[in-house]
């Protein structure tokens, strides 16, 4: 964790360089962690989560979302955000290999039927009307 570790949190949570010099370091102890038990960032995740509804963003395995949908069966709603590749990298976004083709990055590119997949390519209309859309259902769910 960044406190064992003694890393500034707050430039870990943004697109820094300082990040990416930690990077595959924090993917190491995250494998590490999930190795010796799988819903330990899950759980650490919904700890003193009382709202009716939860965003859990940013899983990264199976295994996580495995884990929703056993412990919270059908209320679990999976929302997967697309972009195409040409939008990421004018985004700044440049494949590191060892990185991006980690399970860390890629481990849900399969195995998930998404209830919701949402596309943001830069068009704000088009996102707001699948947001609405998505946000409608919830309301709907309570």
């Amino acid at each position: 964790s960044p406190q064992e570790h003694g890393l500034d949190f707050q430039r870990l949570l943004d697109a820094s360089a300082y990040k990416e010099m930690f990077r595959q370091d924090m993917i190491r102890w995250g494998e590490e962690k999930r190795h010796a038990d799988p819903g330990f960032f899950c759980r650490a995740a919904v700890e003193g989560a009382l709202q009716p509804v939860w965003v859990v963003s940013d899983t990264r395995r199976l295994s996580d979302v495995e884990w929703f949908r056993d412990v919270y069966g059908d209320v679990v709603q999976t929302v997967r955000v697309v972009a195409t590749e040409e939008t990421r990298k004018r985004r700044n976004w440049v494949f590191v290999t060892g990185v991006d083709d980690a399970e860390s990055e890629c481990g849900l590119d399969q195995g998930v039927a998404f209830d919701w997949v949402i596309t943001n390519d830069g068009d704000k209309v088009a996102l707001g009307e699948q947001l609405e859309m998505l946000l409608q259902s919830l309301h709907r769910s309570l």
